[in-house]
Order: C-alpha cells, then sequence, then structure tokens
C-alpha cells in the first residue's frame, strides 16, 4: 500500500474520504460536518468501537468509523479496519482526515490508522477457488502533515510484513514443509540488501551436537530445516547483535504424546514465531536499519511414528546439557534449546525468542497479551516496551532461581515437562535460560495472540495467524539502532 500525505481534502485526490469519531461528525470535516452529522442521525449510527458506515454525499462517498468510548492507538485501528472492510468490494484510494482535537497525537493516529488499513484489510481466504475476492486499499492519503506521512510510510511497511507472516502462518501443512519455510527464507533474503540466508538438515544438526532439536523432527518423512539469516548493514553499530529466535514447528501433532482431534489443525500455526522471526528481520532490512541483526529458526514437524522420540528418551543438547523427555508435546522448548545456544554462539548480544509455547499462557492472558520472560528485568522489559509501543501488546513475567526446581529430573539434568502443573509458563522459560547462554535474553510465549482460535473484535477479524511479534521487532531494533 502507497501512503502519502496531501494539506487537505480538497488535493487528496481519493477515492473514498475515511474519519473516526467518538460521538457525531468531526469538525475535521468541515464544510462536510452538518451534512455527514445529519446522515449519520438519519442511519442512527452509533460512534461504537468497530462501527462504521459509508455514506454517499454530493458525489462523494465518506466512511465513519466509531472509536467507541476509550480512545487510544487501538480504537483508531479497529476504526481503521472497519473502514477497510466497508471498502472490500471497492478498493482503491483512501483519504484519511488527522484530527488534532483527539487525545492521540498525529503521528500515532497515523500509524494506527496504517495497522488497521492493512492489518484489517487481510484477505485470508487466498486458497478459495471460487468467490469474491477483497479489494484491498491501494493508496492511503493522510490528509496533514508530510512528516506524519513519512513515519505512516515505515510503518506501512512492517504491517506489511506482518502480514507475510499470517501468510505463512495461515498456509497449509502439507505446504508449508521445514524445507519450504527454508525456501521462503531464501526467496525473502535474495530481495533485500544486506539480508543473506542458508539453511542446513539433519547431518547438519548431528555435526552440531542438536540433539534435541533433531529428536524432535525423527518421526516426520519431511526432515528439520535449521534456517538462518543475517542482516549485515555497512553501518551499524559494531557493539549489539540483535538475535531473534523462533519456534518453527510448522506442524505438531504431539507427536507419541498426540493431541486430541478438536482444533489440532490449528497446529499447522505452531509456526508463528519463527514466522514472525523471518518476517521481522526482513522488515529491519527493507527499513535498512543500522543494526546487525541474526535470525534462527528451528524448522521442523512433530509427528507419530516408527522413528519418533519417546516419553523416556534422554537427549543431549548443543551445549552438552541433558533433558529427560516427559512429554512429546512439550516439544517447542527443545526446538527452542538448540537455536538458542546456536544464536548465542553466532553472535547474538542480545536475545529474544518467539514461540507459540504454553496452552496455559493463552488462558492466563487469552488473546490479547503475550508473556514475557526474561533473565534481565532491563533487556525484557525493553522488550514488553517495545511491543506495547507498536501495538503487539506484552506483559512482562517473573521468573526466580526457585522455580528451577520444577525442571529436575532424576536421570538428567532436567526434564522437559513437570506433572506437577504448576507454573508452566514459568517452567518453560526456566528450561529455556538453561540454553540462553551470557547476555540479556527474552522470551516471548505468544501462544494466544500468535494464532487466533477465534476472530477478534477489533482489527483482526479472522480466525488464524495474526503476525504478532513483526511490529515488536521493528519497534525493538528503532530502539537499539
Amino acid at each position: 500500500m502507497q501512503v502519502a500525505a496531501a494539506s487537505d481534502l480538497a488535493t487528496a485526490g481519493a477515492d473514498v474520504v475515511g474519519v473516526a469519531t467518538a460521538n457525531d461528525a468531526p469538525a475535521v470535516l468541515g464544510d462536510l460536518q452538518g451534512p455527514v452529522s445529519e446522515l449519520l442521525r438519519g442511519e442512527a449510527f452509533r460512534a461504537d468501537a468497530g462501527a462504521a458506515t459509508l455514506l454517499q454525499l454530493d458525489g462523494k462517498r465518506i466512511a465513519v468509523a466509531g472509536l467507541g468510548e476509550e480512545i487510544d492507538a487501538d480504537a483508531f485501528r479497529s476504526a481503521a479496519a472497519a473502514v477497510a472492510r466497508l471498502l472490500h468490494s471497492i478498493g482503491g484510494s483512501l483519504a484519511w482526515l488527522m484530527d488534532d482535537s483527539q487525545p492521540l497525537a498525529a503521528d500515532e493516529q497515523a500509524r494506527a490508522v496504517v495497522d488497521g488499513i492493512v492489518l484489517g484489510g487481510y484477505d485470508p481466504g487466498r486458497w478459495k477457488s471460487t468467490g469474491e475476492r477483497w479489494e484491498a486499499v491501494e493508496r492511503l492519503v493522510l490528509v496533514g502533515s508530510e512528516e506524519v506521512a513519512e513515519a505512516a510510510r515505515e510503518h506501512a511497511t512492517v504491517a506489511a510484513w506482518a502480514n507475510r507472516a499470517r501468510d505463512l502462518a495461515n498456509e497449509p501443512p502439507n505446504e508449508l514443509t521445514p524445507q519450504r519455510m527454508a525456501e521462503h527464507a531464501e526467496e525473502i533474503a535474495s530481495g533485500l540488501e544486506h539480508l543473506s540466508a542458508e539453511s542446513w538438515g539433519p547431518d547438519r544438526l548431528a555435526e552440531l551436537g542438536m540433539g534435541a532439536f533433531g529428536a524432535v523432527g525423527q518421526g516426520s518423512h519431511n526432515p528439520p530445516r535449521l534456517i538462518v539469516l543475517r542482516y549485515e548493514p555497512p553501518d551499524a553499530r559494531d557493539d549489539v547483535v540483535l538475535g531473534l529466535v523462533g519456534k518453527t514447528v510448522t506442524f505438531d501433532t504431539g507427536g507419541i504424546s498426540i493431541k486430541p482431534a478438536l482444533y489440532m489443525e490449528d497446529m499447522k500455526g505452531d509456526m508463528a514465531g519463527g514466522g514472525a522471526v523471518l518476517a521481522g528481520i526482513a522488515a529491519i532490512a527493507e527499513l535498512e536499519l543500522p543494526l546487525r541483526a541474526l535470525a534462527v529458526l528451528g524448522a521442523t514437524e512433530n509427528m507419530p511414528g516408527g522413528g519418533s522420540y519417546k516419553p523416556g528418551d534422554i537427549l543431549r543438547a548443543m551445549n552438552g546439557k541433558t533433558i529427560e523427555v516427559v512429554n512429546t508435546d512439550a516439544e517447542g522448548r527443545l526446538v527452542l534449546a538448540d537455536v538458542l545456544w546456536y544464536a548465542r554462539t553466532e553472535g547474538a548480544t542480545h536475545i529474544v525468542d518467539f514461540a507459540t509455547l504454553t496452552g496455559v499462557m493463552n488462558r492466563a492472558l487469552g488473546d490479547l497479551y503475550t508473556g514475557v520472560f526474561g533473565n534481565d528485568d532491563a533487556w525484557r522489559d525493553q522488550v514488553v516496551a517495545a511491543g506495547n509501543r507498536a501495538g503487539d501488546h506484552a506483559w512482562p513475567w517473573p521468573m526466580h532461581r526457585r522455580y528451577r526446581r520444577l525442571i529436575d529430573s532424576t536421570f538428567a539434568d532436567m526434564k522437559n515437562q513437570s506433572i506437577r502443573g504448576q507454573a508452566s509458563p514459568v517452567y518453560a522459560a526456566e528450561f529455556l535460560k538453561e540454553f540462553a547462554g551470557d547476555g540479556p535474553w527474552a522470551h516471548i510465549d505468544m501462544a494466544g495472540p500468535g494464532f487466533l482460535r477465534w476472530a477478534r473484535p477489533d482489527y483482526f477479524p479472522h480466525a488464524g495467524g495474526t503476525g504478532y511479534g513483526v511490529r515488536l521487532i521493528a519497534e525493538l531494533a528503532r530502539s537499539l539502532a
């Protein structure tokens, strides 16, 4: 989507005019305020969050969206998404009236509107052979300053990459195998300057001593792939390498500890963390941020079969630590154990991992917030703040040395699950901490917002992938550059 600026509505030259309101037609409409207000009263329009209507006035199309009672960035995202949905059968260009009377600053309004239009206008039905396809807004004209539009252009780039991550999460598992994920990485890297990608299969995993990651893929006919992307801009600072690690389980049956059949189809989204990492480093590269970044994805399927790893197995990870397998459905932490250590050994100074890791996190925070853990409170809080600024909502969770006893094993250095059922997300974070190495590390458990089982009444009106993490990554990278 192109983003442009116009000083007034007369020069915007758009097919549709969009505006958000908390009550009646806003004054920013100028001479149109009175007639629009009359039309809204005739429709008994209520400016509730997510409500929108398309008006016809003197040959103009005017889309009015409600902000609701609590006006913040999410209110503008939802309002803009409602307008995008109104335009599904129209497409074309949209002029959005920036409103200085609102409590949100103009640049924040602009970023939120871009999110709403791009993310809220996403079409998940790309595999349908029949039916009308949605028309996307091709051009957004922000009626305001050029400075505001410039910031919005960068955000449109990030939002587009978030939609690319959604495409990956929604791609069916018969198409998105670990090998295909590696091909996606190579295709993306080939189109961006200073970004490279490479990948390896089981033989290389064995050479590296990745016994934990390698074990998870043993039961599948589609072999696992270690996918590594490096962004090396020439003007980058030399003291920081942002490490991005993604759980990329392209389909998770649970292995021998098989999952219930109900909603198992959603397990194609168990690679949403890896999809966010891939799209996130691509966004950093397209924005040309002066920051070195390393992305490591552990791509695998978790399938039952004659070669599958089993409860009772003891695995040796890349850092030499041994793991007793208690549950083969706690596979994500086994994958991350090796790829976290690999990222650190490859020079990452500050690491964030993204994983749809524990269902209990979904129960705790639902599908809106992720839980964030870390071995360094300042780094954890910086990650949380970046997410909340960007619209990827995050919340800090505690870690404490006394939780370590939950991963104790009689037979190995640790086990991959506790039968106590206590503090499951913290348990998983304590497990990962054993492989994070020296230096700041944060773990994002994105089981809820990463892949929606049900649509949300905001700017994610469909089940499936959300691209959670891409906006966070871009915002975090900006703060470090």
